[in-house]
């Protein structure tokens, strides 16, 4: 019988180490792995390089959960590599001030460095950021007289992640667009921990709506009701 792979999430943030680079999946705060990112916060992990689509809000909002944001105002992420921070003031504070380093990537971008990673590719090319700060120190290359930049796959030490419905093998579906940068994130990182809405039994998801398989899935953290 194979060892279950379903941990507490006490136990999952003890997995993470300081300086490690993580890749934290969600759009605000939807389709974020809240849960993870409290026990994170609770451990006090600090000098994580963090990537995601943007820094969420610097507190929970009614029933919006503040995702990433938590990790900002707690000080514990030195490098931010994400999208958008305009959510949350305190990133643009600690950016301006030094204390953390902020780079930011266009979003399509970003989505593709990860799938470049996760697919086994060398970069991609894309026109996108031409001729803007974001083409500094970046190598051009020429295809059919067209330039692009070439943009390097981007990889992680530790993906976390959401989904809606996981097997105990790690099997994932995810509910409508908490799917997001999720899929992406589960392959292109050593370690994938996935919380989970509702963990199930082998065989209960119709293969049909599994996106992402379990041969990603390291470690299944029951998110439950928070």
């Amino acid at each position: 019988m194979s060892k279950s792979k379903i941990i507490t999430a006490e136990i999952a943030a003890d997995l993470i180490r300081e300086g490690d680079t993580l890749m934290i999946g969600g759009f605000l705060s939807c389709g974020a792995p809240h849960r993870l990112i409290d026990e994170l916060c609770n451990k006090k992990v600090e000098n994580l390089t963090v990537i995601c689509n943007d820094s969420g809000f610097a507190e929970d909002i009614g029933n919006i959960k503040a995702g990433i944001g938590k990790l900002i105002v707690n000080k514990q992420i030195s490098h931010l590599i994400s999208t958008h921070i305009g959510t949350n003031k305190e990133t643009g504070k600690q950016m301006n001030t030094g204390e953390a380093k902020v780079t930011l990537v266009p979003q399509g971008t970003l989505a593709e460095q990860i799938r470049a990673a996760g697919f086994g590719l060398g970069g991609i090319l894309t026109p996108t950021g031409l001729k803007t700060e974001v083409e500094k120190d970046k190598q051009k290359i020429v295809v059919d007289r067209k330039t692009y930049l070439l943009e390097k796959p981007m990889r992680g030490d530790v993906a976390l992640i959401k989904g809606a419905i996981v097997d105990r093998k790690g099997n994932i579906c995810y509910s409508k667009t908490e799917r997001n940068f999720n899929p992406l994130m589960a392959m292109a990182c050593d370690r994938v921990i996935v919380e989970a809405a509702k963990i199930v039994e082998v065989g209960e998801i119709d293969p049909d709506n599994v996106v992402t398989s379990h041969i990603f899935v390291d470690y299944i953290v029951d998110g439950g009701k928070l």
